[in-house]
């Protein structure tokens, strides 16, 4: 059993509160990522975790056992660091087996182990070279299989492909979750906690994400929920890429949406997933992915002036000017034609369902079912 549970988790450095109180159920066998922007604390909660930080309160229990005083060897982890971490003066067999070796394990068994693990991660060919004889794509995977060699209870992963390059970093996103998948697959324990700062290395390899900002917790959930359902402003604009359009805007009498003079009316769904008390000063949110193009003549249509474009191939990113808002459009490139457009204004509709609405003070969603 290899649950990890924080109670109340705290962390100060002299008068500075880092981690602010946060509760977090990790299930066994679950890859949960701790994503946020530098500086939130998700790779101090990681290292408390660990062992490698001290906590200032809460509790934090491995398998159900408290383990707030033990070092980080009697805890059950295994971590895999950005910077690799491994030997220089070793070669792969011995980075890989060292754990095994410290303990004082029987040759056959090291070699066994060794073997069994360079043949899960397809590094047989390494394993007599030395760390500087590698690519960072091999030895990321040397120190995954350093972290794997120990059979820990929970791995921890500290932004671990943020030295590679963009190929490489989605190759190994497949490589971990692929590796993740075999453990869960062969009874084996497989509790990962994953921190990153890219949204996208945490939508396509969590099964929950917990998104952080400033030591607290905003919110945790399935990457799909994180999309469809932000729980507040800063995560709407946090998930997804491009980010979301948040526009300042007003709730007016007749529960239309007033964008610096332009009115807009979203439809029913969105309107009656409002409390009758909603703020007059609200945000609303809306995916590039989910505006269109329209004309001049359609209803419920924001215009702007077209500031920059990014052809990306099958679709293209219109950053528009509309006031004092700038919009972020997605749309399909046979669908956009630049030359028909007169002194490049445009109109965009868009798509009442997905659309959200959060309070402007508290950043809450509170257009949620």
């Amino acid at each position: 059993m290899a649950r990890l549970q924080l109670r109340n988790l705290e962390k100060d450095y002299a008068s500075f509160r880092a981690v602010h109180g946060i509760n977090l159920d990790i299930e066994d066998g679950e890859f949960m990522v701790l994503v946020g922007p530098s500086g939130c604390a998700k790779s101090t909660t990681l290292r408390m975790i660990a062992g490698l930080e001290r906590i200032t309160g809460g509790e934090i229990r491995i398998g159900g056992e408290l383990v707030n005083d033990k070092p980080p060897g009697e805890r059950g982890i295994s971590m895999v660091f950005q910077n690799y971490a491994l030997y220089p003066h070793m070669k792969v067999r011995k980075n890989l087996s060292f754990s095994m070796r410290l303990k004082r394990r029987p040759k056959d068994e090291i070699e066994n182990a060794t073997q069994d693990v360079s043949k899960t991660l397809e590094i047989e060919a390494l394993l007599d070279r030395l760390p500087k004889q590698l690519s960072g794509g091999q030895a990321q995977r040397v120190a995954v299989g350093r972290a794997l060699i120990k059979k820990p209870q929970v791995f921890l992963f500290d932004e671990p492909l943020s030295n590679l390059d963009a190929k490489l970093r989605a190759s190994m996103r497949v490589r971990i979750t692929d590796l993740h998948k075999r453990l869960k697959a062969e009874g084996q324990q497989a509790t990962v906690v994953y921190v990153t700062h890219d949204q996208t290395e945490a939508m396509t390899m969590g099964d929950r994400i917990c998104v952080m900002k400033e030591g607290h917790i905003m919110q945790v959930a399935d990457p799909v929920t994180l999309y469809n359902k932000p729980a507040n402003s800063f995560v709407a604009g946090f998930i997804g890429s491009p980010e979301m359009n948040l526009i300042d805007a007003t709730l007016d009498s007749d529960r239309s949406i007033n964008i610096a003079g332009q009115k807009l009316q979203l439809g029913p769904q969105l309107m009656d997933r409002l409390a009758a008390n909603a703020p007059k000063d609200i945000i609303l949110g809306v995916r590039p992915q989910h505006f269109s193009l329209a004309t001049p003549d359609t209803a419920n249509a924001l215009s702007g002036k077209i500031s920059h474009v990014e052809f990306m191939g099958h679709e293209v990113y219109l950053h528009v000017q509309a006031g004092k808002n700038r919009l972020i459009a997605v749309v399909p490139s046979h669908a956009y034609d630049r030359k028909s457009l007169r002194d490049d204004q445009v109109w965009l509709s868009a798509d009442a369902a997905s659309a959200h609405i959060f309070n402007r003070q508290s950043g809450d969603n509170i257009s949620l079912d």
